[in-house]
């Protein structure tokens, strides 16, 4: 229906907007083609894209429920797509927006999408850990390189090998680098330098170009080739923005066929400036060390034991000769003391003995049989005896007893 207005009798503008929103909801579905140069994920149901004519410019605010999102799989922004739209007006603002009902990658995108999906199913693997990567050696023995024959790729490796290090040895395979021969021959290949013991490191190089030019190198039996590989293999596929599967599953991502030289070998100059300075540093070192230590000995020197070895020799005669002295005092007056003490125990011992006794007019009788005669009853008349007296002994005979009695000290004479 439509509205009559004048100046004097205007419509109201919600009027103008539910009549605009009832015409427009009118409107069906309907697919369209495009290419998604916005896409602004929220963190609720509804999120937005602004789509572009692929030719003209010419673009739409759309808006998507998570569901028809996560069903078109991996988006991005300057994917091609086809997507399911219908028209509508917000009454609140009168702004004129698509719901998208459904939403499919075409072309590259669809490829992309592809290969986005086997990227998920290969790192569910396992096949991406950073755990799994073997290192690269210092300076391999042998190069593997797979590549196009007189490509552009196959002289950036090779010069730049033989500029880094001369001596460096690279064992090439042509194969094809795009095609639907490329992901086999190139895997056949593979197999031939991993099975070379001479071959330290692998690389696969090839230039930039379209995603349909690098499908070979996000091919799944590719990639699980590369991932079951012994030797370390090095992905030098394309420019920096070109990220096929093989550059997850390679033990070393080079941004370039350049780069990939430049990370499988050494450079010589700068190996040599760094022997160069190893080598200053270490005579820097040494001269240091050189220097601290005949300092010390300088110091030793200066010591008063070194600049006059004997005068200790002399400190320690002197103290010898004072302890010597001190010690044969000692001596002395110890063994003085003892003489006078065996001086007093001998004549304590002989004032104490026999011959003590018989120097006061004593004498010792000792009869035939060497008995000493300590009684008159010992003896009879007659017997011989010897009598030792201070000086010598004299020969005696027994010619008479007296027998002494205790009751008034009578004697009872016996005679012969």
């Amino acid at each position: 229906m439509a509205l009559t207005s004048t100046p004097e009798h205007p419509v109201p503008l919600r009027q103008v907007a539910e009549a605009v929103k009832g015409w427009v909801d009118r409107l069906g579905t309907i697919w369209v083609s495009a290419q998604v140069i916005e896409l602004n994920r929220k963190t609720g149901p509804t999120h937005f894209l602004t789509l572009r004519d692929t030719t003209e410019e010419v673009s739409v605010a759309v808006t998507l429920t998570t569901a028809v999102l996560d069903a078109a799989g991996p988006i991005s922004e300057g994917m091609a797509v086809t997507a399911q739209l219908k028209p509508t007006v917000w009454l609140k603002s009168g702004r004129l927006s698509y719901e998208c009902f459904n939403l499919r990658p075409t072309g590259e995108g669809q490829l992309l999408a592809q290969i986005e999906h086997l990227k998920r199913l290969l790192q569910a693997e396992g096949l991406f850990n950073p755990a799994l990567k073997r290192r690269l050696p210092v300076l391999p023995r042998g190069i593997g390189l797979i590549t196009g024959k007189d490509s552009a790729a196959e002289r950036d490796v090779v010069v730049n090998v033989r500029n880094r290090w001369p001596a460096a040895r690279i064992l090439t395979s042509h194969t094809l680098v795009q095609g639907p021969s490329a992901a086999s021959q190139v895997m056949e290949a593979l197999a031939g330098l991993d099975a070379n013991p001479d071959v330290d490191v692998i690389v696969i190089a090839r230039g930039g170009g379209s995603v349909e030019d690098l499908l070979p190198f996000s091919d799944e039996a590719l990639v699980r080739a590369v991932a079951a590989a012994h030797t370390p293999v090095v992905s030098a596929i394309g420019h920096e923005v070109d990220t096929p599967i093989l550059d997850l599953v390679a033990d070393l991502r080079a941004s370039t066929p350049t780069d990939a030289a430049k990370r499988i070998v050494p450079d010589t100059r700068e190996e040599l400036d760094h022997v160069r300075g190893a080598r200053a540093r270490l005579v820097a070192a040494i001269s240091r060390i050189v220097s601290i230590e005949s300092a010390k000995l300088d110091n030793i020197r200066l010591r008063p034991v070194l600049r006059d070895p004997l005068s200790r020799f002399d400190v320690y005669a002197e103290q010898t000769r004072s302890l010597r002295r001190r010690l044969t005092g000692a001596a002395t007056v110890r063994l003085d003391k003892e003489a006078a003490q065996i001086r007093h125990e001998k004549s304590l011992v002989n004032s104490l003995g026999p011959q003590s006794v018989l120097s006061r007019g004593y004498a010792l009788l000792i009869d035939a049989n060497g008995d000493t005669i300590s009684s008159i009853d010992n003896v009879t008349i007659g017997s011989s005896l010897t009598a030792h007296v201070s000086d010598g002994t004299i020969a005696a005979k027994v010619t008479k007893k007296n027998k002494k009695e205790n009751h008034g000290n009578r004697t009872n004479p016996e005679k012969d």
